[in-house]
C-alpha cells in the first residue's frame, strides 16, 4: 500500500489482541478501549461507540477505518460520530451468506449437511462498508474458497484466513484509491 497510506492506529476491545502486540512491535500507536467499563457503570452500548469513535476519531485522525477481528457490532452512534471517513469490515464469508457471528464453522456444516451443492461447495469472505446492519453493507471486495471434500473446520478455517488476509489488502487498497481520486 506504499505510497496510498499508512497505518495510524490499531483499536481493540480486547487487551490481548494480537493485533495490538504486533502493532506496538511495528512502532503503530495502540489503544485498548473495552467495552466492560461502560457495562459496570450501567452506560449504554450507543455511549460506547460515540466515545469509541470520537477517540479514533481525535486520536488518530484517519482515512479509513477498517475492521477486522473487531467483534462487536457498532451501533449508529458509531458511525455517526466519524464524519465522513469510510468504514470496512472482513467478513468470512460471501455476501448475503452467513452474516454475523461463527461464519465459517456454520458453512462447514451447511456443507456437511449437503446444503451448499447447489453453490458448488464454497464459501467465502468479502471486505464492505459497515452500516447500522450487520453484514450487508456495500461490498468493496469478494473471493470464493472452495470446501474440499477432506476438510475438515480447521483446514477450511486456514484457507479462508489466507484468502481474509490477501482481500483485505486488495480492498483497503482499493479504497485508499479511490480516497487519493477524490481529493485530486
Amino acid at each position: 500500500l506504499a505510497g496510498l497510506g499508512a497505518v495510524v492506529g490499531v483499536v481493540s476491545n480486547r487487551a490481548q489482541a494480537y493485533g495490538l502486540t504486533r502493532a506496538k512491535n511495528a512502532n503503530i500507536p495502540t489503544l485498548y478501549f473495552p467495552l466492560k467499563p461502560y457495562k459496570d457503570e450501567g452506560r449504554a452500548r450507543e455511549e460506547y461507540d460515540a466515545d469509541l469513535a470520537r477517540k479514533v476519531a481525535l486520536d488518530f485522525r484517519p482515512d479509513l477505518i477498517v475492521l477486522a477481528g473487531w467483534m462487536h457490532i457498532l451501533s449508529p452512534a458509531f458511525l455517526d460520530n466519524l464524519g465522513d471517513v469510510p468504514v470496512i469490515n472482513l467478513h468470512p464469508a460471501l455476501p448475503g451468506e452467513f452474516n454475523g457471528a461463527n461464519a465459517i464453522a456454520r458453512a462447514f456444516e451447511a456443507y456437511q449437511r449437503g446444503e451448499l451443492q447447489a453453490r458448488g461447495n464454497r464459501t467465502g469472505a468479502m471486505v464492505h462498508r459497515v452500516t447500522p446492519v450487520v453484514d450487508v453493507g456495500e461490498v468493496i471486495a469478494s473471493m470464493e474458497v472452495p470446501i474440499k471434500a477432506d476438510d475438515t473446520l480447521e483446514a477450511l478455517e486456514t484457507r479462508m484466513h489466507e484468502t481474509e488476509h490477501t482481500l483485505l489488502v486488495a480492498a483497503v487498497r482499493k479504497m485508499l484509491q479511490a480516497h487519493a481520486a477524490a481529493r485530486a
